[in-house]
Formats: structure tokens, C-alpha cells, sequence
């Protein structure tokens, strides 16, 4: 039996860089256990927002909490333990090799002067075995596809062995296969191991199709949170997105379709 994921949580997170506010008094609570992708129209907060949760980006007011406890005052070690971070494009060392960069997973089980152990290959192994890469251990991640790539960097936090895994973008430059096999390859893992998954995504159709909760947001605010029938909606869309559109079922999936209208598009108001 998997054990219950923790809870993240924000409570009236203010967050920004110097001299900018991007998100505003805002409350979200991740539900354990299950798919939540983020989404919204550019300068929206998104990658702000999951930035926050991971601990990148200090508030400058509210919290974030796992469990109960703010995130500020869980040592590092013992945060990266739990909580793991995919972020925008990562980059990796000139000539490491799949094994290479997936082991760096572990590092925050170990300590300094720590031995690797035979449970710091098996979970290696296991990420691998995972992502479809064991016959690639020895390549170097530069001869990769990018869809392979991508599965190398998920593989490297599976090894990490986080209850909670957040990913911004994923997708982003993928083909349309390529970002099935990813967003497939996250479900499994939520289903199969209860890892709690939270996925900043830009294509709506497919955050709607995979998602358990969809979070919606506009402007530095959530203007929308829950199953993604009940949330994605015309009004819904027209506020986040600027955008006219239908929204009607799935035909494969009965998940929401959304489909925009010809020149439905209009401008959205600055968000600054």
C-alpha cells in the first residue's frame, strides 16, 4: 500500500522578483495523490507559482507549507527529500552520461561523506528501468533526442524518490508524440506510486485531458481551481486566456475540448 503523499500548501502567497509582484495574496492547496497542472496565458504567475512551491522563490508575504510547517524552515536536505523540481530547459554537463546525470538524484540522500549503497543503484536502476533508458545508461545526454532527454531528467528526480514532483513545462519543445510519452509516463507514475505530480503546462487540451485538478490563472491569481469539466469552461477560458472559444467533450477522452473561434483572440490586459 502506497503511503499518503503530504500536503503543499500556500496560504496568502505574495511572490515577485525586484521591483515586480507577480503573484498576489494568493491560497492554493495541492491535492495528495494526484495530477494538478497549472495553467494560464504568458506572464500569468505559473512558473512564479511553482517556483514558490519548491522553495526558489522566497514570498514576500504568506507562506508555503508542507505538511503544516513553512517550507523556510525545513532544512534543505530534508525538503529536497520529499519535494522534487523539474524546471525550464535544465542543462546538463558537457559529456555526462545517462547513469551520470540520473544518479545525481540521490544526492539528497546522502551526506557528505556518505557511501553510495546498494539502494542508491537500485533506485537508480529503477528510474531508468522506468523511463525506458537502461539500454541508454551509457550514452552521453548530448546524442540524445530531446524527447529522451526530457525522460532522462524525469528519470534523474524519480531517483530523487520525491512524495511530491513538480515540473515546469515538461513539453516545451517536444513533438506531440514526444509530450504524450512524457505526460503518459507521469500519470503511470502518480498511479503507480501515488507520487503527488504537479505539471506547469501551456497546452490546454492536453493539461485538461491528463489532469485530476486543473489550477487556472490570470494576472497573479487563481481564477479557477478544480476537475477540469467543472473549470474549464467559455467564461473561464475568455478570462485567462483572452480568447472566444467552445469548450464541448472529447470525443476519445470526454474530457473538456476547448476550440477557439476564428478571431476570437483578443487583447489581455497588462499584466504589470
Amino acid at each position: 500500500m502506497v503511503n499518503a503523499a503530504p500536503v503543499l500548501r500556500a496560504r496568502a502567497l505574495t511572490a515577485g522578483y525586484p521591483g515586480r509582484r507577480v503573484l498576489h495574496d494568493l491560497d492554493l492547496e495541492i491535492a495528495p495523490g494526484r495530477v494538478t497542472m497549472i495553467i494560464g496565458a504568458n506572464a500569468s504567475g505559473k512558473s512564479t507559482l511553482l517556483g514558490a512551491l519548491a522553495r526558489l522563490n522566497a514570498p514576500s508575504a504568506g507562506t508555503v507549507e508542507l505538511d503544516g510547517v513553512d517550507v523556510a524552515g525545513i532544512p534543505r536536505r530534508a525538503f529536497a527529500q520529499t519535494v522534487g523540481l523539474l524546471p525550464q530547459q535544465p542543462i546538463a554537463p558537457d559529456g555526462i552520461t545517462v547513469a551520470e546525470l540520473v544518479s545525481r538524484g540521490r544526492h539528497p540522500h546522502r551526506g557528505v561523506f556518505q557511501r553510495w549503497s546498494a539502494q542508491d543503484s537500485q533506485r537508480v536502476d529503477d528510474a531508468m528501468a522506468k523511463t525506458g533508458l537502461t539500454d541508454l545508461a551509457d550514452r552521453p545526454i548530448g546524442d540524445l533526442s530531446g524527447g529522451q532527454r526530457q525522460r532522462v531528467w524525469i528519470a534523474m528526480a524519480l531517483a530523487q524518490n520525491p512524495r511530491i514532483l513538480l515540473l515546469d513545462e515538461p513539453t516545451t519543445f517536444l513533438d506531440l508524440s514526444h509530450q504524450l510519452e512524457v505526460l503518459d509516463l507521469l500519470v503511470q507514475l502518480n498511479r503507480t506510486e501515488g507520487t503527488t505530480i504537479v505539471v506547469v503546462l501551456h497546452e490546454l487540451n492536453l493539461a485538461a485531458r491528463y489532469a485530476d485538478d486543473l489550477v487556472v490563472m490570470c494576472e497573479g491569481r487563481i481564477v479557477a481551481h478544480g476537475a477540469p469539466a467543472d473549470v474549464l469552461t467559455t467564461d473561464v477560458v475568455a478570462t485567462a486566456f483572452a480568447l472566444d472559444a467552445l469548450v464541448m467533450p472529447d470525443p476519445l477522452t470526454g474530457t473538456p475540448l476547448v476550440v477557439p473561434v476564428p478571431g476570437g483572440a483578443h487583447a489581455h490586459p497588462d499584466p504589470r
